[in-house]
């Protein structure tokens, strides 16, 4: 979910060393090891970087943020939108051999939208699935839900196999089975997972690769490295200071382009010191975000915010204008809460550079008003543990975002739900989520999540840091890459050059 950056490997990359992977192999290097590959639960950027790969969607997002069919080929939307008739792609197969067909989309849908999944949320204006026929099905819902479509485009439009899931039960995460343009091999923890092209796969002439490697390395220097000496051919995440050298290079190409989501910190609600709002507050407002973007992004990895809306949503304007506080301010506050002296607490970070740096750009920022901050510094996968278990008091933790701005802030903000990491709760907000959500006209939208974003901003369940760029290092040799604002890897129309 978070980007990485940090201190430079040197090197002058024109002289960079050629891909020693073969030809029909590409290896990508990711920022953290993937720790699922079922939709139904997964929660993390790097698992659907894989899972791109393994599994089609019934929508999908181009390269200019706007859906388009996949294996969903049209809809139609009822006057009242509230039915959503899908007519499917015939002659469809999973990696398994069972038929993709309606029936496997109810069958999608309906496991999504169990009470345990992580998509009930996204589902849960949802309120029944029909087959129509064998190529056609019917999505009925209780209310207008203007995100659906976008997120039929995500983790819940991801068709896995009915039959696949029946067999393999709660292990289903370690055999994955789509219909995408690659099929899961293997996974070797702290090493590597390994997909192979799919023969049957239904868009003509794709894959053109045998075999993709994703490798799991969080520091970003590393990846650079790899790429520098052939063993990479792709990576997710590029040093800030050596994008411009990469850039340069003949070697290699690069992309340092905005995307959908924004990183900050998350302050548990349920626990001291912050189930205090002035201590929430009295944090919010000395934090400064022009300095993490300036130590940490070094000025071109993203911009400061202060609102889950990046600059290309509807929804982005106002809200995320800011103006920092002053110590004496935060002072005030501390005292409202009977901490006039100060306070500390710990904030937990990843092991990626930037976090570092953020850490101790926050460290600096709070000192001055006697808030003392230390750091706790955990791998990814307990990162996440943390926070789902809400075993933290602040932690750093951020969103890849996606095309409708109800998926940047539902689900971390709505009551009760299980990406709610602060525990946050306001029967105000609640409401006004719902609302956006039923209202079509994006002005009208717009309007509410302002409502929305004073009240956050006045509460402070997340403090909102800045949106980031996604930074992507190739090899020349990799050709058909084409940068898409998710931030996802489309390996199905990839190849790789025979080397110089």
């Amino acid at each position: 979910m978070c980007i990485s950056v940090g201190g430079g490997c040197g090197g002058d990359t024109s002289d960079g060393a050629a891909s020693s992977t073969p030809e029909d192999t590409l290896t990508v290097g990711l920022q953290a090891e993937p720790p699922d590959f079922d939709p139904w639960d997964s929660t993390a950027l790097v698992d659907r970087q894989v899972m791109a790969s393994l599994y089609d969607k019934l929508i999908d997002v181009d390269s200019e943020g706007e859906l388009e069919p996949m294996l969903a080929e049209d809809w139609e939307v009822s006057g009242d939108e509230t039915v959503y008739t899908f007519e499917l792609v015939e002659d469809v197969q999973f990696h398994d051999g069972t038929e993709f067909d309606a029936e496997a989309v109810k069958f999608n849908l309906d496991r999504y939208r169990e009470e345990d999944s992580t998509r009930a949320a996204e589902l849960e204006p949802v309120e029944s699935v029909e087959v129509v026929d064998p190529s056609t099905v019917e999505v009925e819902l209780s209310e207008p839900f203007s995100p659906f479509l976008s997120i039929l485009a995500d983790r819940s439009g991801m068709m896995v196999s009915p039959a696949a899931v029946e067999e393999a039960g709660d292990d289903f995460s370690n055999n994955p089975v789509g219909t995408g343009p690659f099929e899961f091999v293997e996974r070797i923890r702290g090493d590597s997972i390994t997909v192979e092209r799919f023969e049957e796969y239904w868009q003509e002439g794709m894959p053109t690769l045998e075999r993709v490697e994703y490798q799991g390395i969080e520091d970003e220097n590393v990846q650079y490295n790899n790429l520098q000496s052939g063993q990479l051919d792709v990576v997710d995440s590029v040093p800030f200071n050596e994008i411009e050298g990469l850039e340069s290079g003949e070697q290699y190409e690069s992309f340092n382009e905005p995307e959908l989501g924004y990183q900050g910190i998350w302050l548990n609600t349920t626990q001291p010191p912050f189930d205090d709002e002035n201590l929430r507050k009295a944090v919010y407002t000395l934090i400064d975000r022009e300095a993490i973007v300036n130590a940490a992004l070094r000025d071109t990895g993203g911009e400061a915010a202060n609102s889950p809306f990046a600059p290309t949503s509807f929804a982005h304007g106002e809200s995320d204008e800011f103006e920092m506080g002053t110590v004496e301010e935060a002072q005030e506050l501390m005292a409202e809460a009977d901490e006039p002296d100060g306070f500390s607490f710990t904030m937990t970070v990843g092991t990626p550079p930037v976090q570092q740096q953020l850490g101790r750009v926050v460290q600096d920022t709070l000192e001055p008003a006697g808030i003392e901050v230390e750091l706790e510094r955990v791998e990814f996968g307990s990162l996440l543990d943390q926070a789902g278990r809400k075993d933290y008091e602040a932690l750093q933790l951020g969103w890849s975002g996606r095309v409708d701005p109800d998926q940047n802030i539902y689900d971390f903000m709505v009551t009760g739900d299980v990406n709610n990491y602060s525990g946050y709760s306001n029967e105000e907000v609640d409401e006004l989520l719902n609302a956006a959500r039923q209202e079509a006209d994006e002005d009208e939208r717009k309007e509410i999540y302002d409502q929305i974003m004073e009240i956050l901003h006045d509460e402070v369940p997340y403090i909102y840091l800045y949106h980031e760029n996604s930074q992507w290092g190739l090899q020349q040799s990799v050709e058909g890459f084409e940068f898409n604002p998710d931030g996802i890897l489309r390996t199905a129309e990839i190849s790789k050059s025979e080397a110089e």
